[in-house]
């Protein structure tokens, strides 16, 4: 995979945040050698969250976040900030922008107080260093007029941003070189033309990488590939949509489990899914579920989330259940409304992104559970789904 076909979910996520007008975008602008962010002398410019994917030496492929004004007390402003407070789900880093003719504002230490909140690494630095006579020789000054102190805020970068590998550890822990494993990869309405969708990918790429022989088939196909192995497989991974249906063909003494189980396990929130998912037995009529995707796809007729796994949940509990949905970058501060939250793999959103929805639901005491686990729950094989995990099982 190329720096430039490196997902959003894998780069290093760097943000920018500030007053209004402390210089964020000029800065982003000087940082970044391109213009990414809207620059204007009337304060406030920035209105929503600015993203751009590129390279960032010495760290290699990063998402720039440039963030509206934290301090603008307006109806509008009071948008912008909360549009800034998603923003730090997502970060890996950031950078505090405070202005140097300014000085160290309130809004700068509440913003200091987040970062340390949310343990989010972070630089705080001094702006427009070009307008001041007197520093301080405690503080870190840059000046996105001149480009003083910009070469030396990418080394500080580097030194805080977290390792990724160009490797995507999905499959390590159970699969090693020379290993047979089979993926069944529906190829239905839902599937996108021409491809197949991005945890399946990744798969693909990590078993490659391992040096593992992969047999990609559809569900109808499986039975016929699996009598024409030279050996047991040492797992097969499905669509968790097809998982009833897979289960019934796959020997018990084979290792299944699911792409969107795996990514949970990737991401860091398996272990509360598997936790949670038995909360399903304690529904009751007109309990609501929120459906979370990381992703905005155009839905289908007969799409997964939407569609598929609430007819599911309704036919297996077979209460009244209502069921909400967000998609993206949406998604609720508020989540006591709901009896369960019911997360997609979280494959296009970072691991902090999807960690932080599952810490915010568990300080509300809302049970947090996946597609996968979900799935593999109402179909019976829960334990067999996590095989490959088997310290999950002392959480069934």
């Amino acid at each position: 995979m190329s720096l430039n076909d490196t997902t959003s979910s894998e780069r290093v996520h760097i943000g920018f945040f500030g007053n209004t007008n402390a210089g964020k975008s000029s800065l982003v602008n000087k940082v970044t050698s391109q213009n990414t962010a809207l620059v204007s002398e009337v304060s406030g410019t920035t209105t929503d969250v600015v993203r751009k994917a590129m390279e960032l030496l010495p760290i290699g492929p990063v998402m720039i976040i440039d963030t509206p004004g934290f301090d603008d007390e307006s109806i509008l402003g009071e948008k912008r900030i909360e549009i800034t407070k998603k923003a730090l789900q997502t970060v890996d880093i950031a950078v505090l922008v405070c202005d140097a003719t300014r000085g160290k504002t309130n809004t700068d230490n509440n913003l200091e107080q987040l970062f340390k909140e949310r343990k989010i690494p972070y630089i705080t630095l001094f702006n427009k260093a070009d307008l001041v006579e007197k520093r301080d020789t405690d503080l870190f000054y840059v000046s996105a007029e001149t480009g003083e102190g910009v070469d030396a805020l990418k080394k500080m970068l580097g030194a805080l941003a977290p390792e990724k590998s160009n490797k995507m550890n999905i499959v390590d822990s159970f699969v090693k070189k020379s290993d047979i494993v089979v993926l069944v990869t529906p190829i239905d309405e839902s599937a996108p033309k021409g491809r197949i969708i991005l945890p399946q990918q990744n798969v693909l790429r990590n078993l490659l990488d391992i040096g593992a022989i992969t047999i990609v088939v559809q569900p109808e196909e499986l039975e016929e590939a699996l009598k024409t192995l030279p050996k047991k497989p040492a797992a097969v991974i499905t669509d968790s949509q097809v998982f009833g249906f897979v289960s019934k063909i796959v020997p018990e003494n084979i290792p299944l489990t699911s792409f969107s189980i795996l990514f949970a396990k990737y991401k860091g929130v398996l272990d509360e899914a598997v936790k949670a998912v038995g909360k399903i037995e304690t529904l009751k009529d007109g309990d609501k579920i929120l459906v979370a995707e990381g992703c905005s796809h155009h839905r289908q007729c007969n799409d997964i989330g939407t569609v598929k796994i609430p007819n599911w949940i309704k036919k297996h509990t077979g209460k009244d259940i209502q069921f909400e949905f967000t998609s993206g970058r949406e998604f609720p501060n508020d989540v006591t409304e709901y009896a369960i939250v019911l997360h997609c793999g979280g494959c296009m959103i970072t691991e902090r992104d999807v960690m932080t929805r599952m810490e915010k639901a568990k300080a509300q005491n809302i049970p947090f559970t996946n597609y996968g686990i979900t799935i593999a729950y109402m179909n019976g094989i829960l334990k067999r789904s996590i095989e490959v995990f088997p310290e999950l099982y002392k959480f069934i």
